[in-house]
């Protein structure tokens, strides 16, 4: 699909890094607009400039907007819906006390993403690169779970896990989508499945908010200004996550995404001065570890 294989390495990393940003910037939002509120205005705002980003690219290159079927649809509906339920099941182990343990859980999404893969799309997991998915997530969960965290009884573990298993549905919901178009040009196939998703998104969890969470909505467009560099950050993020999808398995993208708290480490050792225990240090080696493993294997 490209003359350089290797893209996908380069949009991942682009991806993690906006993400990295994005997440700062809802942890931001937080404050006035809860949770909740914080996490739609990645859709909400996100999905003008998925727009944008595809008439740009039909303007580039003269593409036209493909043709789509019924299959093309049900990938994207299992990408939206379980990218919405993934993100309900993260916000009940934020009201849990075993918090931390319950994320840990979730990190174990490139796992469940190489199971989902070869079910749903026949995406092969060779024996290096299952090694390189492994300990790249052991160096996450040890990374995320604080010494005697481990004690917090079953309902943290099935909440992170089943978090992690949604989010890895709607990576598969996704990439199914991309792979469905069938077109030659992936930058097309990626970004027209971009925009289709966040427009679905934004309209099934808005209809949510505006039935179950009534206030939520005013507050957004209240502090549109912020949010409008969050909902950039976002859509931007996702642009070079579907570029990834397309050129690459879902797990591999989503175990190289890992990179990701490299980066959050970085910025609270070098912005806030924090300094990175031994245990950290541990989880740090291992993720590089995993991931050298994955683009050697790959």
């Amino acid at each position: 699909m490209t003359a350089y294989p290797w893209l996908w390495i380069v949009f991942t990393v682009i991806a993690a890094a906006a993400q990295t940003i994005r997440n700062a910037m809802q942890r931001e939002l937080t404050g006035t607009l809860g949770t909740l509120g914080a996490t739609h205005v990645r859709f909400l705002f996100g999905f003008p400039f998925a727009l944008v980003f595809l008439a740009a690219l039909m303007l580039w290159t003269g593409a036209r907007l493909p043709h789509t079927g019924w299959a093309f649809w049900l990938w994207v509906l299992q990408g939206s819906a379980a990218q919405i339920a993934a993100t309900a099941l993260m916000l009940a182990a934020m009201g849990e006390r075993s918090f931390v343990v319950t994320i840990a859980y979730i990190k174990t999404e490139p796992i469940q993403v190489a199971v989902f893969g070869l079910i749903f799309l026949g995406d092969v997991v060779t024996l290096p690169m299952m090694i390189a998915i492994i300990v790249a997530t052991a160096g996450v969960v040890i990374m995320s779970t604080k010494p005697g965290g481990m004690v917090g009884g079953i309902k943290p573990t099935l909440l992170g896990l089943a978090s992690g298993g949604m989010f890895a549905l709607s990576a598969i919901g996704y990439r199914g989508a991309i792979l469905n178009l069938r077109l030659p040009n992936y930058m097309m196939s990626a970004t027209f499945t971009l925009a289709v998703g966040l427009v679905v998104t934004t309209a099934m969890l808005s209809s949510y908010l505006l039935v179950r969470a009534p206030g939520v909505m005013p507050a957004i467009m209240r502090v549109w200004r912020r949010s409008l560099f969050a909902g950039f950050m976002g859509a931007f993020a996702s642009q070079f996550w579907f570029l990834a999808f397309a050129l690459a398995t879902a797990a591999s993208v989503r175990t190289l995404a890992l990179v990701e708290v490299l980066f959050a480490q970085l910025v609270a050792r070098f912005a806030f001065r924090q300094r990175t225990t031994a245990r950290e240090a541990v989880g740090m080696a291992l993720v590089v570890a995993g991931v050298v493993l994955l683009i050697t294997a790959y």
